[in-house]
Parts: C-alpha cells; structure tokens; sequence
C-alpha cells in the first residue's frame, strides 16, 4: 500500500512535470491500439455477455417494475461530462430517499460526503445488492467505453462535487486521459480505500505509468478481484 510520503512524492512529481504528461498523451500509437483493443473487448464482452444482460434485466425490471438502468452524469477526459450507464440498483426514487437519509441522519450525512457513497445504503435494492457484491451493476460501462466516453482502464469516473472538493490541482491531470471500467484504484482494495489522497494518487500513477503492460497488468488483477469479490459494495 501506498505511504504519505510516497504519495505525495507521486503528486509533486506528476504537477512539476507537465511535458512528460504531454508526452504520454501524444503517443500515438499507444492512444490509437488502446482505443483498439477497448473497442474490440468491450464489444466481444457485449456479445458474450448478453445472457447475462438479459437475466439482469428481468430481475430488475420483475422486482419493481422501474428502469432497467442507471444514467449518471460523471467527469469524463478533459473534465468533460458524461452520462455513464450502469445496472440501476437502487429504488426508482433514490434521489429522493437521499435527500431524506441525509437530513435525517447526521453520520451518514458525514460519510456520504467524505466517500460519495454509503456503505449501507438504505436504497439498495435485494437484487441491487447482488449486483454491486458482484460488480455485475458496472457492466454498462461497455456501452460507454464503445462510444468512447471511457476506456477499459482509467482513473476512477467521478461526479461534479468529488471533483470541486477533492481534486485540487489535480483534476486536470487526472482527466487528462478518459477514466477507466478499472484501474489502479479498483485492483488496490476499491472501496477498501477510504483515503481520498491515496485514491488520487492512484489515479495519478496511473496517468504518470499507463502503457499497453499495466493496461494488461491491472485488467488481469480486476477479474481476481471480481471473484473474489474485494472491495466491492
């Protein structure tokens, strides 16, 4: 796991050197063969995922009748947003209950701001709960990394507030580059991090160190992760 120290260092060194991130970012053929290979994987994914798609579905749509998805406007490359797809598991009205959760319920008020998540959500649904132990709810994503709003690996999709309150001075770094189905901070404990410091920096070294190799590297951590269902909630 990442020291203070260490991350700090991975935040002073990546600001201080804006032209080796020009650099990366102008490499062509790296740019041209990952955007390749997220087209051809995503849609083979799509393809031989699609009983489970359905299967998904159904349960969703047979446990309440609401929308099959979710649409969620994140940060996408260049601090751009995006509407971002996911498996909905949660109730119809969830922005609702939010609100109501948080005006009731000073700690989870607290938590909700320092993670942008709650780790026992009232609005998650039974077959929600199972999507999200199983990473199931992110397939969507494929949707999103055909269309080229994000890629396979990438820095964490965030929304508008975690942006304003966490990223300072690094959020143009960070987005310089589409976020990512996984990466860094998806195969070093996920949820499991709960530093947001030690988040970004992840994300940062990733942005300082992506190649073909570490694409490869953290796709392969991602499916261990995945069965064995670490950090997921």
């Amino acid at each position: 796991m990442e020291t203070s120290a260490t991350k700090n260092d991975d935040i002073e060194s990546i600001q201080g050197d804006a032209n080796e991130l020009h650099k990366v970012e102008s490499n062509y053929i790296y740019n041209a063969v990952s955007r390749g290979l997220d087209i051809v994987l995503a849609s083979v994914g799509m393809i031989l995922l699609a009983p489970v798609f359905i299967i998904v579905a159904y349960k969703i749509k047979k446990n309440d009748g609401g929308n099959i998805f979710f649409k969620h406007t994140r940060i996408g490359k260049d601090t751009e947003e995006f509407k971002m797809y996911k498996f909905r598991t949660m109730v119809p009205n969830a922005e609702e209950k939010l609100q109501e959760v948080l005006e009731n319920d000073e700690e989870l008020r607290k938590e909700f701001y320092e993670n942008f998540k709650l780790k026992d959500d009232p609005r998650i649904t039974e077959i929600g709960d199972f999507l999200r132990k199983t990473s199931l709810d992110e397939l969507p994503q494929l949707i999103n990394i055909i269309k080229g709003d994000m890629s396979l690996v990438g820095p964490r999709p965030v929304v508008d507030d975690e942006l304003e309150m966490h990223y300072k001075g690094t959020g143009d770094i960070v987005f310089s580059v589409k976020p990512g189905l996984t990466g860094m901070w998806q195969v070093n404990g996920r949820s499991d991090v709960e530093d947001y410091e030690e988040r970004i920096a992840l994300d940062l070294k990733y942005v300082k160190e992506r190649s073909l190799l570490l694409d490869m590297k953290i796709i392969l951590k991602t499916i261990k992760s995945v069965i064995k269902r670490e950090g997921a909630y």
